[in-house]
């Protein structure tokens, strides 16, 4: 599929699933809308993280615009398969469009994701798991503190994808070439290190296990942000279900989509 025609299965309701393998070759973006107050300090946050918040584009309305868009004409109210909506903090319910709850003073942060490096990855003949079992990558809420920005902070989150040991270096020298899909991993191996202790059992996404010969490597994780949005407690937050990206139109290649960055 297109990313235009994954975009219109999310708005048309024919899709809502996780994100992950389609569109290869194209950037994914997680997303962030909360009041158009906090825009600052958030942009300080994503500036001051940029591992697990690169940032890709900031827009004022839902339907983005402009030449330097990763998806011109792209309705982030309507064309992502899943939503979550908080409110002070809490979460409130999730769904799959949210038309009627985006506020006149809403600011909408695209900030790029792992997915996007994926495509080169299978290329290279590296074995991803959560493709072949159709799972969501497993994300981990990790020890390490993110630097802070206004009332944003918190934990950095992780996604773990399990590789054959022989085949870690090239993941690591694969992914580093996207830095703005997280760039290469933040750890690799023992996940006690980051404060992970037991992989069966991820804060987000779904378990897939070690398989014998299989090593774990974490890359930062664009969830870091919802942690951050979540502790600040801002009257209402938009996010994309963990795993439910935007696919854009921009090519996955870091220098590339660097360019398409308004």
């Amino acid at each position: 599929m297109t990313p235009a025609a994954v975009r219109a299965a999310c708005r048309s309701g024919e899709f809502s699933g996780p994100t992950s393998g389609l569109a290869p070759g194209f950037a994914q973006a997680n997303l962030v809308v909360l009041p158009r107050r906090f825009e600052d300090d958030f942009r300080r946050y994503c500036e001051r993280n940029p591992r697990p918040c690169p940032l890709l584009e900031i827009s004022r309305s839902p339907v983005l615009s402009g030449p330097g868009s990763v998806a011109p004409g792209a309705d982030l109210s309507t064309e992502l398969p899943r939503y979550l909506l908080f409110r002070e903090g809490g979460f409130e319910e999730e769904r799959t469009e949210v038309r009627d709850v985006w506020a006149d003073d809403a600011s909408a942060f695209l900030l790029g994701c792992s997915f996007g490096f994926e495509a080169a990855l299978v290329e290279a003949g590296i074995r991803l798991r959560h493709h072949e079992e159709r799972r969501i990558v497993p994300m981990y809420r990790t020890d390490r503190a993110t630097a802070r920005a206004g009332p944003f902070g918190g934990l950095l989150v992780v996604s773990m994808r399990p590789v054959p040991g022989d085949r870690v270096e090239e993941a690591c020298r694969i992914s580093g070439a996207f830095p703005l899909a997280h760039g290469a991993p933040v750890h690799v191996g023992d996940p006690d290190a980051l404060g992970i202790h037991d992989l069966d059992a991820p804060d987000f996404g779904d378990s897939g296990g070690l398989l014998r010969g299989e090593v774990p490597m974490f890359w930062a994780c664009g969830v870091t942000s919802q942690e951050a949005v979540r502790r600040a407690r801002p009257p209402w937050v938009i996010t994309h279900a963990p795993g439910h990206m935007l696919v854009t139109d921009a090519p996955a290649a870091g220098r590339e989509v660097a360019a398409a960055v308004a």
